[in-house]
């Protein structure tokens, strides 16, 4: 016997942040939660951690069977663990966001899981404490989308100034000057002009990449 006999035991879950950008807005994936408590609510990504895998295991298993991609950008965001969180039971949740390319979403998935995506600005109400978890994910990627490349998980390989631009605005939330924002692009060595042009934009706009 040892000293952890005499303490409860807890659930611990994980709940996926499925980010993607489409339309030039940033949108999440969300579904109709399939089991009770709650059952038929709209809902994060999740499940249960199996006792014969890791946190991380557990979200990569989550994110491949809610999206069909393997290797998907992803970060842990916080523990959610107040006692009353989860009327079902006393549950911990471990929260992760993911950033993916729509274009690289298995869509019939969608039919499957009774899932959708939705602009973060209209996001319903989602069951339990989820809809804490979005902003706050959402304020996590604005920060670090200054300083790191993670656009490239959400932007099609190569992009106008103009569709970055309008990427940061859908996550930070505001507006932002053009000229500001081309001056601070052009001092990022992680994005850099290339010789494509964008045929559909009328003036025939410079196409860019990340170089990660």
């Amino acid at each position: 016997m040892t000293a952890y006999t005499s303490y409860p035991k807890f659930l611990i879950s994980v709940d996926c942040i499925i980010f993607g950008f489409e339309d030039g807005h940033l949108k999440v994936l969300i579904h109709q939660r399939p089991y009770e408590p709650g059952m038929g609510e709209l809902s994060l990504i999740g499940g249960f951690v199996q006792s014969n895998e890791s946190v991380d295991s557990s979200a990569k298993r989550i994110l491949k069977e809610f999206t069909g991609l393997n290797n998907v950008y992803m970060q842990q965001l916080a523990a959610f663990g107040d006692v009353e969180r989860d009327p079902g039971e006393r549950v911990i949740s471990i929260v992760y966001y993911a950033l993916i390319n729509v274009d690289n979403y298995d869509m019939h998935l969608s039919d499957i899981h009774n899932a959708k995506w939705v602009d973060v600005d209209e996001l319903p109400a989602l069951c339990f404490d989820h809809n804490e978890m979005v902003q706050k994910a959402r304020r996590m990627i604005g920060k670090t989308i200054k300083t790191e490349p993670i656009g490239s998980n959400l932007l099609p390989r190569y992009f106008t100034l103009g569709l970055l631009q309008t990427l940061y605005e859908s996550i930070l939330g505001t507006s932002i000057d053009k000229r500001n924002f081309r001056r601070s692009i052009s001092e990022k060595d992680f994005i850099q002009a290339t010789n494509l042009i964008d045929r559909t934009s009328r003036r025939g706009a410079t196409l860019y990449k990340f170089t990660i």
